[in-house]
């Protein structure tokens, strides 16, 4: 019978129950402050760097630690050093004369040739047909009043339908041994009539994990181009952080904090490009087949040059809920407000108002499995965005049916 990695934990303890015997007598170290249990979280991170350090610890600390040996030979070995994790192999042979299960393990590990786990890696693909009622955000009121008096608005500002194919796939790949991961996304989509409103997004970065005592964080960056009717509209910078706080909550709940900065530049359009600051707190909640989450979010928008309407500040609120509804059916509900208050009149002498914005989305989706790794996915979403000027208010509905695949 083979021994796999994930029923270990028992025969471990044990092992470690009996071998573990330190070689001077020392006061227990705090609770907070245990280095084999903080690698053993850097591990289940995928932070082999950090566990390697942490294990370290374990041993200096307690010589005899024979669970803090093994894990180190376990992961030179997934690494492909080869010498090394030999050699510890054998120091555990030699000194805790193990017991069957882990000899087991050390002949299995042995037998592979150590020869390093591949990088982990995931990718996915989707392909819809959707129905999209104002494809251009066409303004909902006809007639615009400003001080030259009431205008009507030229057919290209009204609401304009069409149906549209998209096109979407991520890729995602391990690529150092302490967790850090590199992503690209990108997505196409193709009106079938108003092709001037075609567009395409790249989007390609890094994130990396890390450990501050006992606070779990991520860093990510990432780069992204946008094109609208076939030529390039705006380029993207991003830098993202997220920290997990050690809260004393139920292991259902988990709350967030995450902080970034987005600099965006437009190619076709004069002094719109902007540098946007937010911090964001989020509640997920997560048991058995409900997951849910809360997140609200404060929001700096600080144009690069004399933009019109010049800063703009707001808040975000995100709310989502996913469940199994019958048999295999995924049932999924969000809601997106997103508020923005400018800081001066949009364009004076044509434009005096002060741009305020409320931005409204509402979003179903149901979710049928076609297998392990395949699904079909019916979207329904709707937008309502209002604002003081009529000239920028807009509603919309949108109707999507995908397939989506997902590498095993």
């Amino acid at each position: 019978m083979s021994l796999r990695r994930g029923v270990l934990p028992s025969v471990l303890a044990l092992f470690c129950m009996l071998l573990a015997v330190p070689a001077v007598a020392q006061e227990p170290p705090p609770a907070h402050s245990d280095p084999y249990q903080e690698a053993l979280q850097s591990l289940s991170e995928g932070r082999k760097n950090d566990a390697l350090k942490q294990f370290q610890r374990a041993i200096d600390e307690e010589p005899m630690h024979a669970g803090a040996m093994l894990e180190i030979a376990l992961i030179q070995c997934s690494m492909g050093n080869i010498s090394e994790a030999e050699r510890l192999f054998l120091e555990i042979e030699l000194r805790f004369s193990p017991p069957p299960g882990i000899i087991e393990l050390i002949t299995t590990e042995r037998r592979t040739g150590c020869h390093g786990r591949p990088a982990l890696s995931s990718s996915s693909f989707i392909f819809g047909r959707g129905f999209d009622q104002n494809v251009n955000q066409g303004a909902t009121n006809p007639y615009y009043s400003n001080v030259q008096g009431e205008l009507m608005l030229l057919t290209d500002f009204l609401p304009k339908s069409d149906q549209y194919s998209l096109l979407g796939a991520d890729y995602m790949r391990e690529i150092t041994p302490n967790g850090s991961i590199g992503f690209a996304q990108f997505q196409s989509r193709r009106n079938d009539t108003l092709r001037q409103y075609d567009s395409n997004s790249l989007y390609l970065g890094v994130e990396s994990p890390y450990r501050l005592g006992s606070w779990t964080a991520r860093s990510t960056a990432m780069l992204g181009l946008t094109t609208l009717g076939g030529s390039l509209y705006q380029r993207q910078a991003q830098l993202q952080a997220r920290i997990v706080p050690p809260l004393p909550l139920p292991d259902s709940l988990q709350v967030t904090l995450m902080g970034g900065i987005t600099h965006i530049q437009h190619v076709t359009l004069a002094n719109f490009d902007a540098n946007t600051f937010e911090l964001r707190g989020q509640l997920s909640y997560r048991k058995d087949d409900l997951y849910g989450n809360a997140s609200l979010a404060y929001v700096q928008d600080r144009a690069v040059s004399d933009r019109p309407g010049g800063d703009r500040r707001g808040m975000a609120l995100n709310l989502l809920a996913r469940r199994l509804l019958w048999a295999s059916y995924i049932g999924e509900m969000a809601y997106v407000y997103q508020k923005w208050d400018s800081e001066l009149p949009y364009a004076p002498g044509m434009i005096n108002e002060v741009r305020h914005q409320a931005t409204h989305v509402m979003r179903g989706t149901l979710i049928y499995p076609l297998g392990k790794n395949q699904a079909l996915q019916l979207e329904a979403r709707f937008v309502r965005n209002n604002k003081d000027i009529s000239l920028f208010q807009y509603n919309n509905r949108q109707l999507q049916l995908s397939y989506q695949w997902q590498s095993p």
